[in-house]
């Protein structure tokens, strides 16, 4: 199958502006039999507003709704981290928390994990991804990867919470950990593999 052939079309739209999570999925989604576009191609258009409950809930949303204002296939996603000792904060709230600046937001959980009586915490960083064409849903997958938070943000290589986030198995944390190696256990990983095996085989 070549790109152009596919049976959703030529294009399939990464519905997002976040330049980390684009440079992570394009990456994963590379030689799928499409062709991978983001929002950046595209005229402008107005972010719809993430009201729902999970993940699940605003991964469909948007991929609904982006699907519907370009009238192509588009795939969102939405993630984000849980860390347990703060009752799974800040969740699906995880872009907007404590506001737009890493910084602060590792200051608060420490602070927050510090008023609890603890230093650390179990955590967990949760994707869901869901592919709408022509007003439906046509496919959906989760990836999640347990690990706790660091006593202190190490790393460059990542973005967002992956500086705090200690993966065990690789006793790193994910910023300290190249793009390639890091998708290959993610949670962003794990779900577009999943639609990169989707997209491969319909």
């Amino acid at each position: 199958m070549t790109p152009g052939t596919h049976p959703l079309g030529p294009i399939l739209v990464v519905s997002t502006t976040n330049p980390g999570k684009i440079r992570e999925i394009v990456a994963i989604l590379a030689g799928v039999p499409i062709e991978i576009r983001t929002l950046a191609d595209f005229p402008a258009v107005e972010e719809p507003e993430e009201t729902g409950a999970t993940f699940a809930e605003n991964a469909r949303l948007k991929a609904l709704y982006y699907a519907d204002a370009l009238g192509r296939p588009c795939v969102a996603e939405d993630s984000g981290l849980e860390i347990a000792a703060l009752d799974n904060l800040p969740g699906v709230h995880s872009a907007r928390w404590e506001g737009e600046d890493y910084a602060v937001k590792f200051a608060k959980i420490r602070e927050r994990l510090q008023e609890r009586g603890v230093e650390t915490s179990a955590a967990r960083f949760v994707c869901r991804v869901a592919l709408a064409d022509r007003g439906r849903i046509v496919f959906e997958s989760e990836g999640v990867i347990d690990g706790t938070i660091a006593a202190e943000p190490r790393g460059d290589q990542g973005f967002g919470y992956d500086p705090i986030f200690f993966y065990p198995p690789f006793n790193r944390t994910l910023g300290e950990v190249p793009r390639d190696e890091k998708a290959t256990v993610s949670h962003r990983g794990q779900a577009f593999a999943a639609l990169r095996r989707y997209l491969s085989r319909v």
